[in-house]
């Protein structure tokens, strides 16, 4: 059972939270992708439960109940996270992101690193201009155009979402497998997201593609990255990047998936985030 609240920030920001609930139980915080609302991921609800884990997430600024904050970075997700768990009494809590989610949860290793106790990135993106990654290489030509207009700026970025083009994240067939199977949840993230309008989604864009205010050299906890070979919104080797940044990282590759079928093995990745954080607590 997911309980829905929100939480009023110092600045008068509002946050919408989600907490399945459970005192004794190691908090994940979810990090959703682009555009989605911050629903902790149903698919994955009974590994969770078997693990004794607690998800807790939020809808980012400018998606569903949250305030927008336009001119955000990747690294303001940090205070906020800090501010959820202070209010959910959370000391010490493991992240996980999906998509856009993946910088996120790794802005909260970098910046909340006494807390944080390992984290989980599937599909996620490098910053863009990273030294010696090409960036764009291997991406669908719709998610192309659409970050290149919000290199561009916020201008050209809120034209082209205003000037019909139509997003083509050219899925493949595992993707479409799973969407039609057990990842079709994602309808019930998605749709929420878009019928609020392109804001959240202009502010997610923006932020991937300048500085995101930490670089990941910095996320010092325990990291496990999952890629799909077939990925061409987040093309593999973002994460291949990012194994060779962070301090502690672990890159799993599976060369038949895609962005949404790698998915697949994040029942996986919740046990190894369970024993990285049983180690944490007996140090």
């Amino acid at each position: 059972m997911v309980t829905e609240t929100d939480l009023r920030l110092g600045d008068g920001r509002t946050l919408h939270v989600y907490d399945t609930g459970g005192r004794d139980r190691l908090a994940v915080f979810w990090h959703h992708g682009t555009p989605n609302i911050g629903a902790p991921p149903a698919p994955l609800f009974a590994a969770a439960d078997r693990l004794g884990l607690r998800w807790v997430s939020h809808d980012r600024p400018g998606y569903g109940g949250s305030t927008p904050l336009p001119g955000r970075d990747i690294a303001s997700v940090a205070a906020d996270v800090a501010a959820v768990a202070d209010a959910l009494g959370l000391d010490r809590f493991a992240v996980m992101g999906h998509s856009g989610g993946g910088p996120h949860a790794l802005a909260c290793g970098a910046l909340l690193p006494e807390r944080v106790v390992a984290a989980v990135v599937g599909a996620g993106l490098a910053p863009y201009g990273a030294a010696g990654l090409d960036w764009f290489a291997g991406m669908v030509p719709a998610g192309v155009a659409s970050l290149r207009a919000a290199v561009a700026g916020r201008t050209a970025k809120e034209a082209h979402e205003t000037s019909g083009a139509v997003y083509d994240p050219e899925f493949t067939p595992a993707d479409l497998a799973a969407l039609h199977g057990g990842w079709s949840w994602f309808d019930s993230v998605v749709g929420p997201a878009v019928r609020g309008g392109p804001g959240g989604l202009i502010d997610d864009d923006l932020a991937y593609v300048h500085p995101w205010g930490f670089d990941p050299v910095r996320v010092t906890p325990p990291v496990l990255l999952l890629h799909g070979e077939r990925d061409g919104i987040a093309p593999v080797a973002h994460s291949g990047w990012l194994a060779g940044r962070c301090p502690d990282a672990e890159l799993r590759r599976y060369p038949e998936d895609g962005h949404i079928s790698v998915l697949r093995h994040a029942g996986t990745a919740l046990e190894w985030l369970r024993e990285r954080a049983d180690q944490a607590s007996a140090r």
